[in-house]
């Protein structure tokens, strides 16, 4: 379980963070705010000043060397310490297995996710439905400097009850620096809804760490295929199953490429829709040579 000292609470010019997380629990919204981080200074100020209707703010870093700390601290987060050793389990379900949330509910939010009044109107709607225990998330997307209103949207089941369900487990054997579930999705007891009205997700840390982050992305999906194969989609979301099915033929990025950019009219977007759709036809073929690679590799050792 969680030791005393992986816990720190933050105090703002002698302001109690204690009286914030258990008093607010009669007067906002229940539910936990989770954000994983790892050195987001950046990004974490706009995304935190954002959440002052909800409960409880936590913040779980993993180690960072900039001010993310004392940043979070300012807002008087609650701050947990993570290490990761590369095994089961990672971030996110490390926070569900150990920490003793105080809400019936859970956000977790990406330091460069930001949340403004509609979306909490909406939250507050959702919930008092009795008969969902998680609610799909829609996000909108900014790159090169342009929110895109065209193309995929993104989705994310990042909203749900408390002890509904895990992330989904994956074996890791330290085959994978990402100590933090990505593209694992929870894996719910009960009805999932949506919530229409959306979460702005704007990065601000540049086009570098972008690909830096997508190369890691990459490198992860292809051990995955490795590992599970293509016939593990008991668990898998609809979009999930068709990526791990398809993605080893010639054609899937290209596809995807046209979809994103021609069908669901990402040319709309300039300059940075057609860049944005690029980078993802670049990711889907890095992960089909990534598992060419690996295939090789195993087949030269046996």
């Amino acid at each position: 379980m969680m030791q005393d000292d992986a816990v720190s609470r933050g105090h703002n010019f002698g302001d109690d963070a204690h009286s914030r997380t258990v008093g607010s629990l009669l007067t906002q919204l229940p539910v936990t705010v989770v954000i994983p981080v790892k050195n987001e200074e950046h990004n974490l100020p706009r995304c935190l000043e954002k959440l002052e209707r909800f409960a409880q703010i936590v913040v779980v870093d993993s180690g960072s060397t900039d001010r993310t700390r004392e940043i979070a601290a300012a807002f008087n987060a609650i701050i947990l310490e993570f290490k990761w050793d590369g095994h089961y389990p990672k971030k996110r379900n490390w926070v569900l297995l150990n920490y003793h949330f105080e809400t019936p509910w859970v956000l977790f939010l990406d330091a460069d996710e930001y949340i403004n009044n509609q979306f909490c109107d909406a939250l507050v709607k959702a919930i008092d439905d009795q008969n969902f225990v998680g609610f799909w998330l829609t996000y909108t997307n900014h790159f090169l400097g342009r929110e895109l209103r065209y193309g995929v949207p993104q989705r994310k089941l990042s909203l749900f009850r408390v002890g509904s369900g895990l992330y989904e487990r994956i074996e890791e054997s330290n085959w994978s620096s990402l100590d933090m579930e990505v593209h694992e999705h929870p894996v719910l007891k009960g009805a999932i809804g949506e919530i229409n009205t959306p979460i702005n997700h704007e990065d601000y840390n540049g086009l570098g760490k972008f690909l830096t982050k997508h190369v890691q992305y990459a490198k992860w999906e292809a051990r995955r295929y490795f590992e599970i194969g293509s016939t593990e989609t008991e668990r898998f979301t609809r979009r999930q199953g068709l990526k791990y099915k398809y993605i080893t033929s010639w054609w899937f990025s290209w596809l995807y490429f046209t979809y994103s950019y021609v069908v669901r009219l990402g040319f709309m977007d300039g300059q940075a829709g057609f860049m944005y759709a690029f980078y993802k036809l670049w990711y889907f073929l890095s992960i089909r040579r990534m598992i060419h690679e690996l295939k090789s590799e195993i087949a030269k050792e046996e």
